[in-house]
């Protein structure tokens, strides 16, 4: 399913806000102002009672944000938006679009949501005390009830889909790594096959799997959501994955897990691929590529997908990283940009190290400026797709808008929880 597709099908459905009566949208609009200050307190409270009273829910959620913040932090800004346009809620479908997509990558059902309503309110009565008057809990009652169901009618149309294609299925499914490259002093691929020897689903270049895996420091699994790295059609989905720094850190537990402990022929539980960022192939137009860091990992499916249709789209790929060390698929890029005369790349190195070669490894030292490269960056009516850490995706949606690009040509996705935020 397409994101314009989800994105007009929720909006019609948005538009029935007005189901609500006036009294009830303006119980809870009155509330933003408190939860943009305090939200984060209130949804602390949340996740905190809920896995008390729920600890089996901790193994949908991701403990790593959970324990960085992170996922408190979006959820706070989620509501208090939610609130705050609850007379329009219509403007909220891109990220309703996003949030759908990773729900159903997680297997989050229709039956989890009382779930999570009843503690979300009952965490509204408990902070807010007094405050929370019983007219104001039915209020969020009974929005959170009609989003709720605006979600679980999408994420039902996200699982039928996956499932009703061929090679596809919903839930998780166990696959074996059939190869495991490293690709830099960072990165290592994983090339998953799977293990009931069925055949592979389609997807779209740029979207994502989950992945799932015992996490020893948690005793218990755990899901990450990583990039497909290469386009649709192998005999294998790819993952390629950023070890963080520190095993025991929130945002190594899984990726130094798979680094260290995952080999050839092991086995892992997968989701179908999910996500609301893709390459446009119906499209004619020019395509850039800017990523940064891991970032590289859907730009290179986007890329592979284009080369591999002959498309005769001028292309343009614009990647940093800190060095040549961290550099991956350099050498994969660099013959695809001889190959192919309608590829043009330029790298960026932010440390170069006495090793790497100006002008044959990366052509500028630094940060990507797209201002001192317009002339050969910025192609008329092109389409952008931007992706890597958020100040890197900000700077860059602002420079692209500096210069003129339409933000409807602008496509962003970060990674991390909370969506892009750009």
């Amino acid at each position: 399913m397409g994101a314009g597709a989800f994105k007009n099908v929720s909006i019609t459905h948005l538009k029935d806000a007005h189901m609500l009566d006036a009294a009830t949208r303006q119980l809870v609009k009155a509330t933003a102002p408190v939860l943009k200050e305090h939200g984060v307190t209130l949804t602390r409270h949340f996740y905190a009672r809920m896995f008390q009273h729920n600890p089996e829910l901790k193994q949908i959620f991701n403990q790593g944000h959970q324990q960085a913040g992170s996922q408190q932090q979006a959820l706070a800004m989620a509501v208090a938006a939610y609130a705050e346009h609850i007379d329009d809620p219509s403007v909220l479908a891109p990220v309703l679009a996003l949030v759908a997509n990773k729900h159903a990558s997680l297997g989050i059902r229709a039956e989890h949501y009382p779930i999570v309503g009843g503690h979300l309110l009952a965490s509204i009565r408990e902070v807010l005390g007094d405050a929370a008057s019983d007219e104001l809990i039915a209020a969020w009652a009974a929005a959170y009830g009609q989003l709720a169901d605006i979600l679980i009618a999408e994420e039902g149309k996200l699982y039928q889909q996956a499932a009703n294609q061929r090679g596809g299925w919903s839930g998780w499914r166990g696959f074996k790594v059939g190869r495991k490259v490293v690709e830099s002093e960072e990165i290592t691929s994983f090339y998953l096959q799977p293990a009931d020897g069925g055949p592979l689903p389609q997807y779209r270049p740029g979207q994502y799997l989950s992945v799932r895996l015992l996490v020893p420091q948690l005793g218990m699994m755990q899901p990450r959501q990583y990039s497909l790295s290469s386009a649709p059609g192998g005999n294998a989905l790819r993952i390629s994955v950023k070890r963080e720094a520190g095993n025991s850190t929130p945002a190594g537990m899984v990726s130094n897990q798979l680094h260290y402990a995952v080999n050839e022929g092991d086995h892992l539980d997968v989701a179908p691929p999910m996500g609301d960022f893709f390459l446009h192939e119906e499209r004619s137009t020019p395509v850039v590529l800017l990523s940064a860091g891991v970032g590289t990992t859907p730009m290179l499916a986007m890329l592979e997908q284009l080369l591999q249709q002959n498309s005769p789209r001028s292309i343009r790929y614009l990647h940093a990283c800190r060095h040549g060390g961290v550099h991956a698929f350099r050498q994969q890029l660099a013959n695809w940009a001889r190959e192919y005369p309608q590829l043009q790349s330029q790298v960026w190195y932010e440390h170069p190290r006495a090793e790497d070669i100006a002008g044959r490894d990366y052509q500028h030292v630094g940060r990507i400026e797209l201002a001192a490269v317009a002339a050969s960056a910025i192609l008329p009516d092109a389409d952008y797709y931007l992706c890597g850490p958020l100040p890197f995706m900000q700077q860059q949606k602002a420079a692209l808008l500096a210069l003129g690009v339409d933000a409807a040509r602008i496509h962003a996705e970060a990674f991390g929880t909370g969506g892009a935020g750009v």
